[in-house]
């Protein structure tokens, strides 16, 4: 069975040297510097196979990136955005900016404002009361803990060492 030969790629001088000057960047990651890599042999000529032997990678890799130059150099794309990682798919993010926000607030104001009968905010209590305001429809104590912890907010820990408490 014949083997299918690889998209031929050649590379604008522009494209080749800033290729270039990436590979030999020190700051540069090196995920980056490898895509770049892999991009200059392939100019040169060489099948997936020989560049994953020589660059230690898969030749699966070297065709991916292969076929994504070439599908990114149609747009026009500056080279450092055709060897970033494209988006990935994911679960969409379940609680808005604003509805994040207002958990903030919430956090940062007293209990007693909000009929609580408690002298600090647990995250138990913040989720009730945030499902209690409409804020949200439904929110778990530990993804609210989630949230306080990303933020650095510590709604216990509202008085420091210059406020004692009463």
């Amino acid at each position: 069975m014949a083997q299918l030969a690889p998209k031929s790629l050649t590379l604008s001088e522009c494209d080749r040297l800033e290729l270039e000057k990436l590979t030999n960047r020190h700051s540069a990651q090196q995920q980056i510097v490898l895509r770049a890599k892999i991009i200059l042999l392939a100019d040169e000529g060489k099948n997936n196979r020989e560049i994953g032997r020589e660059l230690n990678v898969n030749r699966v890799m070297a065709r991916r990136w292969r076929d994504r130059w070439l599908e990114l150099s149609e747009r026009s794309l500056p080279v450092i955005e055709r060897l970033q990682d494209s988006e990935r798919s994911g679960a969409p993010t379940k609680f808005s900016i604003e509805q994040v926000v207002d958990l903030f607030a919430l956090a940062c104001a007293e209990p007693e404002d909000y009929g609580r009968p408690i002298s600090h905010w647990t995250v138990g209590e913040l989720a009730e009361e945030m499902v209690k305001q409409g804020i949200v429809e439904r929110i778990s104590p530990r993804h609210v803990g989630r949230l306080l912890e990303e933020a650095e907010i510590k709604p216990h820990q509202k008085r420091y060492w210059l406020t004692p408490p009463r």
